[in-house]
């Protein structure tokens, strides 16, 4: 497995990867902000079909960069949400919440 990590594979397209849990969150909880903030595309893709392996703190950092986006004036669409993320945000009832692009 490896570390978690958010980068912007071109304008507007980010991509979520690795392992997402408490040790990872907090510097992707920043990253994913920054690149947010500092896009200059108005609608954002946030693809996580590179995501190896998620706990709850995956779910959060997803509220939280659609918070981010509403806030910068944004739009955001999240794809490819691994299955262990979807059981996790179905039981949190989070599904009708996210922004997930089906």
């Amino acid at each position: 497995m490896s570390q978690g990590s958010i980068t912007e594979r071109g304008e507007g397209d980010l991509v979520l990867a690795g392992v997402l849990d408490y040790r990872t969150g907090p510097a992707l909880r920043e990253q994913g902000r920054n690149l947010i903030t500092a896009s200059k595309a108005a609608a954002l893709r946030l693809d996580c079909s590179a995501v190896e392996h998620s706990s709850s703190v995956g779910l959060s950092l997803l509220l939280s960069y659609t918070r981010d986006a509403r806030k910068a004036g944004k739009t955001l669409q999240i794809s490819g949400m691994p299955k262990d993320m979807h059981e996790i945000a179905k039981v949190g009832e989070l599904l009708e919440i996210l922004p997930l692009q089906h």
